[in-house]
């Protein structure tokens, strides 16, 4: 199925329109300087194209649209944690329903807000009152930004991550640089480790770099591009490629899935991020790429 030619549902502007695909509304963008889709759960970025140019974003060919599972691609939330810190793995927002709160447009792009807070579901699972904002802003590039406002009347911490995957040419043929050098091995059980200026692959990766740059960038070499990930409000970032047996065993990738995609996250690792009643916290990654 090409979900970028879902019938639409309902036209929000001459730009933006809601189309749905098994029971999940997803948010389409078509402005002359990219196009975007939103999936409402899970408040999941799951394509980025500027005009002319090739996709940025990478989403599974056998991603699972399914309202109680995390769609495998694009930019999942993770939140109020990142990994197994809690359970579900990597918190619960990536897995429910937002609600959009505002769309603007102009010349320059669109701007869509979706909002998640607290209910019975949620505070079943992590018992605070929260509110999130998730805002995305699609033009030549691309800014997601996540705002966590504690709307409790005690302090509460949270972790995460904007986790998301980028479309490559090969795995094989790329080149990392930015993330600095020092990180934890999640391959070794989180084994802490000295690294190089540049990471390449040959094997599973699954790194969170405790002191990277603001700017992380990939050189996508047979696209002939850099993709550049410039990160706000977090304290690593994390670089995952699952390689061939662990794209094997998981449904919802092909077995050579990993050779055209690698995810750079913008996280909130340890320590997390303490936000006192009515105190608010943003974590963002604005993409764009360079030819």
């Amino acid at each position: 199925m090409n979900l970028r030619q879902l019938s639409t549902v309902t036209a929000l502007s001459d730009l933006i329109t809601v189309c749905e695909y098994q029971g999940i509304s997803i948010i389409r963008v078509i402005h002359p300087l990219a196009e975007a889709g939103i999936s409402l759960h899970g408040g999941h970025l799951i394509w980025f194209k500027p005009a002319g140019e090739k996709d940025i974003i990478w989403l599974s060919e056998n991603a699972e649209f399914d309202t109680k599972k995390a769609i495998r691609g694009g930019i999942p939330v993770c939140w109020p944690w990142f990994g197994k810190a809690g359970t579900p793995s990597h918190g619960f927002a990536r897995t429910s329903q937002w609600t959009l709160q505002e769309h603007r447009e102009n010349e320059n792009g669109v701007i869509v807000s979706l909002q998640l807070e607290d209910n019975e579901e949620t505070r079943a699972i992590w018992p605070h009152k929260f509110s999130n904002v998730l805002t995305f802003e699609i033009g030549t590039e691309l800014k997601v930004s996540l705002t966590s406002t504690n709307t409790d009347s005690q302090p509460w911490s949270y972790g995460g991550a904007l986790h998301t995957y980028f479309d490559i040419a090969d795995i094989n043929n790329i080149e990392i640089t930015g993330m600095g050098s020092t990180y934890l091995d999640s391959t070794q059980q989180g084994k802490a480790c000295e690294g190089g200026d540049v990471l390449t692959f040959t094997s599973e990766t699954d790194r969170v770099y405790t002191q990277p740059e603001a700017t992380i960038t990939i050189n996508d070499k047979n696209n002939e591009r850099n993709i550049l990930v410039t990160n706000e409000g977090h304290n690593a970032a994390v670089i995952w490629n699952p390689w061939q047996e662990l794209s094997i065993s998981m449904g919802d990738m092909a077995d050579n899935s990993f050779e055209t995609m690698v995810c750079v996250e913008s996280t909130i690792h340890q320590p997390s991020i303490e936000l006192a009643p009515g105190q608010s916290h943003t974590l963002a990654t604005t993409v764009v790429s360079k030819y």
